[in-house]
């Protein structure tokens, strides 16, 4: 399934769900019998005009809401009935998200705050699912057929080998989203992982903690690496020698944090705090030493990476580094115009024209999960 967003900012924007065999921009096919908007806010328990809004990008709807609206709209493959007719007349860059993400708070922040631009920016943005390394290719070939400008990849597909030399070999203009070490080639936008990870690591440090667990991420991301790294300077700028039993692995995904967490915590002398790579794991952890009568962070303190919606709907509410999810995908897409603009000038390959690298700022957000040890 594929979702494209065509955005007018004198029309409403538009969600279609298309066939392989309808990747071309000439011939889009209207759904017939399909979900109607009704149907999608009887679903979401909201209204057709909320429904709307949040097809439309607008800012006037409640995070929460907007996540469970654009769930239904996924679940029901709604697709408005003028989606086909929008499609061939909407601005003229068509931009291509790549998406292979296991955390679902993660990837709609993304997409919410890429639609919500291509929307002001008079972009269509067509967003394709990988859901493992045999479908890279597929979703690749239907991207060309589809005639897009250029790419946008997210972490991990942004540190896929298969995806970068699928690229290249297009002669697209792509940009490597949250990638920890992105290649030279490519435009680029993420927060530096290795000072954010520091950062978060001297935090428990500084409320007492010696024996830091860590959950690390999935390690085919370059992310997860530099804030490992960050993890690691933070222990030696303390004085605190790293254990390696402390060390766990993770996927990035809720069931890999919740089997790093019983490790961790199975441990005759058990860390006073857990730093997991992400929130979906840090999440993990809370729920797992609730179920062994831990209480947080009264015993154990719990700390995660992004600040997701997830962070703020567990109890107690994540302590955790904001990484502006939406921003990143805003940035991404100014990035990719630019490149294709330049393109399209003439500019590109100039010895001026090199891929912008830009680096955004985190934030250490304070919540319930994480206290002084005693």
């Amino acid at each position: 399934m594929r979702l494209l967003a065509c955005a007018r900012p004198d029309l409403v924007a538009r969600w279609d769900v298309l066939s392989d065999t309808d990747a071309s921009p000439k011939s889009p096919r209207r759904r017939r019998g399909g979900a109607t908007v009704d149907d999608v806010a009887r679903h979401a328990g909201v209204s057709p005009m909320t429904v709307s809004r949040v097809v439309n990008g607008m800012a006037n709807v409640r995070a929460e809401t907007r996540e469970r609206v654009a769930a239904v709209i996924a679940a029901l493959d709604y697709a408005p009935n003028l989606a086909a007719r929008l499609l061939a007349s909407a601005g003229d860059i068509r931009l291509g998200l790549l998406y292979a993400n296991p955390s679902a708070a993660y990837l709609s922040a993304f997409l919410l705050g890429g639609l919500e631009h291509a929307t002001a920016i008079n972009a269509q943005l067509l967003v394709v699912p990988c859901a493992d390394a045999d479908d890279i290719a597929q979703a690749a070939a239907r991207l060309a057929r589809a005639g897009v400008d250029g790419v946008i990849l997210p972490a991990p597909l942004c540190d896929n080998v298969d995806v970068q030399a699928l690229v290249a070999d297009a002669a697209l203009p792509a940009v490597a989203v949250a990638s920890g070490a992105p290649l030279a080639s490519m435009a680029a936008v993420g927060i530096d992982d290795q000072a954010a990870a520091r950062e978060m690591t001297a935090h428990l440090v500084g409320q007492g903690h010696r024996r830091i667990g860590f959950i690390a991420g999935n390690p085919d991301q370059t992310a997860s690496a530099r804030r490992f790294a960050g993890y690691r300077e933070a222990l030696a700028a303390a004085g605190i020698a790293l254990d390696d039993t402390l060390v766990a692995p993770g996927l990035f995904s809720y069931r890999s944090g919740a089997l790093a967490a019983e490790t961790l915590l199975a441990q005759p002398e058990r860390p006073s705090a857990i730093f997991a790579s992400n929130d979906d794991m840090a999440a993990a952890c809370v729920a797992v030493a609730h179920r062994m009568g831990l209480d947080v962070p009264r015993d154990l303190s719990v700390v995660g990476f992004d600040d997701t919606a997830l962070a703020i709907e567990i109890w107690p509410e994540l302590t955790t580094i904001r990484q502006p999810i939406a921003d990143l995908a805003r940035t991404a897409i100014d990035l990719l115009v630019a490149l294709i603009r330049d393109r399209r000038a003439g500019r590109a390959g100039r010895a001026d024209a090199v891929p912008e690298h830009r680096i955004l700022p985190f934030t250490l957000i304070r919540r319930g999960s994480d206290g002084n040890f005693r």
